[in-house]
């Protein structure tokens, strides 16, 4: 299948800033079923972009924007081939364990072993394993399956219920929360089990058809496990889904910490009036649209100097945009 994504982001701020320096992982990756044939990351002001790739392979665009802004719009348009995945067993069979364990023993993703910012062990964690009963069982891949299935029942699903930086324990005191925080609960379970797991940030393309509780407009989160003979597997605890050829992943990490869509600091006295506003459509080249996951607030840092009004900023933002549209 092949997928068009448009991701755009807004910052308003509500008096002009002089600076903004950031950093975004938006770039589908191309590995595996998946590749990215074309990828544009624009920014209005303008600025040159520059790229990377971080210690996980993920594609990095950085940019600074110097002058005095209002408004700063990202917009990320990428082109995407995703084929279907291979058939899963129900199981690893005989000795899954102990082949696992050779692999971690000699050191393969121990970092993904370890706890992270926003994967670590708590109380509420620690009840959670004991309510679930939650052990290492005869089978890697059926533990996991059921874990999955036991987060889908047990955990509703509701956006805005919790914020970008929310502990773990939020989500589960309250028995809600959105991808995020399903992906954090079900990597701090079973990196204890020893079973190496990673956070993935991308998109979920939603069809008519589909039954996804994950809302459209944002981004979405789900989970890759390393097992022996299948490599990475992704794990969709949202939607109790193992990840198929609708889930286009864009970054990967330790947890959300590692890769955020936007990461950035800004030079003013000012706050963000809205903080976020994403608009993601993925659709098939065949026409269909659809939208995929659950928007994650972005928090800039704020500094101390004095700004012009609101009105005014907006008014300069708006003549600066037209300006640029003339060009």
């Amino acid at each position: 299948m092949r997928y068009n994504i448009r991701h755009i982001t807004r910052f308003t701020y509500e008096s002009a800033i002089s600076e903004s320096v950031m950093e975004v992982r938006m770039q589908p990756r191309s590995e595996g079923p998946q590749r990215c044939l074309h990828f544009a990351l624009t920014t209005l002001p303008a600025s040159r972009v520059m790229t990377y790739e971080d210690n996980d392979g993920n594609v990095v665009h950085h940019f600074d924007i110097p002058g005095s802004h209002a408004l700063l719009t990202v917009t990320a348009e990428a082109l995407v081939d995703c084929d279907a995945m291979r058939p899963l067993p129900y199981r690893l069979g005989p000795g899954g364990w102990s082949r696992l364990d050779a692999m971690t023993a000699a050191g393969v993703c121990w970092e993904y072993l370890a706890p992270s910012t926003f994967a670590r062990a708590t109380r509420k964690l620690e009840d959670l394993r004991t309510e679930l009963g939650l052990e290492r069982g005869n089978d890697p891949l059926v533990m996991l399956r059921r874990l999955m299935g036991e987060m889908y029942k047990r955990f509703e699903y509701a956006p805005q219920s919790t914020r970008v930086d929310s502990p773990i324990d939020d989500a589960l005191t309250e028995r809600r929360g959105v991808c995020q925080d399903f992906a954090h609960i079900f990597i701090a379970l079973v990196r204890p089990l020893g079973v190496p797991a990673r956070y993935v940030s991308g998109y979920l393309f939603r069809d008519v058809s589909s039954t996804d509780r994950s809302i459209d407009g944002a981004t979405h989160a789900w989970v890759e496990a390393l097992l022996p003979d299948l490599g990475w597997v992704g794990f969709d605890p949202t939607n109790n889904l193992i990840a198929e050829d609708r889930h286009i992943r864009a970054a990967i990490g330790r947890d959300y910490f590692d890769v955020p869509p936007t990461r950035g600091i800004y030079k003013g006295v000012s706050t963000v009036r809205n903080e976020l506003a994403v608009a993601v459509r993925v659709g098939s080249e065949q026409g269909s649209t659809a939208a995929a996951g659950d928007a994650v607030p972005f928090r800039p840092w704020k500094a101390h100097r004095a700004g012009q009004s609101q009105d005014e900023a907006d008014s300069a933002a708006l003549k600066r945009r037209h300006q640029q549209e003339q060009q």
